[in-house]
């Protein structure tokens, strides 16, 4: 499936009157205009600049333009005072998020040399090439009343590096919003009986973030198991070794059968060109079917780390929340709460399953489990923890009437002693701490399983749901 790259809107506005009445105006705002673009351009390169609108019927223009590109985001550059009239045309036919860039072309006006002037008609003009500030409200104004989506980043064209972090955040945030609208996420599977907080309606996950949902039955990939080479499983678990610690106990029969699974598992999301997928099986009664899902584990590690989230027990929630995570290039790991340390004010959490093994604090152990707690079968098992060092937490919430909404936390993974039992498993520290952060968290009754991630990413989720239209509630 061809996915239509991100692109981004822009226009800057001013007043057609002010062009006749003030030498160089309109050339200087435009070179302003260009600059914005150049550093848009920087972060992202499919950018759509409309020029300076200063009239209605540019902005009608524009609108259409807009339109007719298929902008997913607009920057609307405040260079000087405009009328709110050349300003609404252009956004409503664009019916997209819009960005109001209220940015000053340097830090101060330099009041001696403006005072300095001695033509007070130049004076006006040069005041004019400052005033980005003044029609925002104005806009702001008229937004709000016609049901305009807009937000404000407000500081310097140049020597800003705060500003334009914060306009690099809506940029990235947009390429999650698009990834999550074009995504395919696969559902194999039922869910785990009696897991209700997990149970969700799939419609809503469409309504929310857009994509494809395909529900695809076990059967497909155990039969595509049986297509598998010797040799490509050969070299999948020569792969194995390259990339986790194999640990001495695991029998080769049981490499070679989760490679097995591994390779028929890249088949399947070939096929159904797959994104995300979410999964549980019992496999009882069906000899095929339990094999296939019991040696799952390593090759649905392997997808995650390589941009193909997979989420267990189901949790099709989650694995949008992984998806998110890792559009963001932080990772995004399949975790719940292991249990709580209150001697060293951490919260463990980890999951049985496949693990975020590009995330991983060193090499990710293999290792063979005789039983999978709670489920049918054995098989190998992956055991890792999440790099030491900033962490987000994010989990997607299904509330009551279905509405979604996102809920972040930011913590810190550090080091110390981990349950050595085949899964993943870190130990994360919360600026509230421990035991007010697990009550807050809860509070807000999100499912029992998050996804967690490095870095701290919480202001670009927060942009990702104003994108979205969707509550964000950060904890800490």
């Amino acid at each position: 499936m061809h996915i239509p790259n991100l692109k981004i809107g822009l226009f800057g506005i001013g007043l057609e009157a002010y062009w006749s009445q003030f030498d160089g105006l309109e050339e200087r705002l435009t070179g302003y205009l260009n600059q914005v673009e150049k550093q848009l351009a920087e972060i992202h390169p499919h950018i759509i600049n409309m020029g300076l609108i200063d009239n209605p019927e540019k902005a009608f223009q524009a609108g259409i333009n807009f339109r007719e590109e298929a902008v997913d985001l607009i920057f609307l550059y405040v260079s000087t005072y405009a009328l709110s009239s050349t300003v609404l045309p252009v956004v409503q036919r664009a019916k997209v998020p819009v960005i109001i860039l209220n940015l000053a072309p340097e830090e101060a006006i330099n009041y001696k040399h403006f005072n300095r002037l001695t033509n007070r008609t130049q004076m006006t003009g040069e005041w004019l090439a400052y005033c980005s500030a003044c029609p925002v409200p104005e806009i702001a104004n008229v937004f709000k009343r016609t049901g305009i989506q807009f937000h404000q980043v407000t500081g310097m064209l140049h020597h800003d590096p705060i500003c334009w972090e914060e306009v690099n955040d809506w940029i990235m945030a947009a390429k999650v919003a698009h990834t999550m609208a074009f995504n395919r996420l696969g559902c194999m599977g039922h869910y785990y009986s009696g897991m209700l907080d997990i149970y969700s309606d799939l419609t809503q996950q469409y309504a929310h973030f857009g994509g494809h949902i395909e529900l695809i039955e076990v059967d497909e990939l155990a039969a595509l198991r049986k297509t598998i080479s010797d040799q490509e499983i050969a070299d999948r678990v020569q792969h194995f070794h390259e990339v986790f610690a194999i640990q001495s106990d695991c029998a080769v029969e049981e490499l070679a059968r989760a490679a097995r699974t591994s390779v028929a598992l890249d088949k399947l999301v070939a096929h159904y060109q797959l994104g995300s997928m979410a999964y549980y099986y019992k496999g009882t009664g069906n000899e095929a079917n339990e094999d296939t899902i019991s040696s799952i584990i390593l090759g649905n590690s392997l997808l995650t780390a390589g941009g193909i989230p997979v989420a267990g027990e189901y949790e099709i929630k989650n694995a949008q929340a992984m998806k998110i995570m890792d559009s963001f290039g932080a990772g995004g790991s399949f975790t719940e709460y292991y249990a709580m340390d209150f001697k060293e004010d951490v919260v463990l959490m980890g999951h049985d399953g496949p693990g975020h093994i590009a995330i991983a604090e060193g090499k990710t152990k293999v290792r063979p489990l005789y039983v999978y707690h709670g489920k049918v079968g054995k098989g190998l098992s992956v055991e890792m923890s999440v790099k030491n060092g900033p962490v987000t937490l994010l989990s997607v919430v299904e509330q009551v009437g279905g509405k979604l909404m996102l809920l972040v936390a930011e913590g810190e993974s550090v080091s110390g002693p981990i349950l050595e039992i085949g899964n993943t498993n870190s130990r994360y520290k919360f600026p509230i701490g421990a035991r007010k952060f697990v009550t807050q968290w809860n509070s807000h009754g999100p499912a029992h399983h998050c996804a967690v991630g490095v870095g701290h990413i919480s202001s670009k989720i927060e942009k990702l749901g104003a994108l979205l239209e969707m509550d964000v509630v950060r904890v800490c």
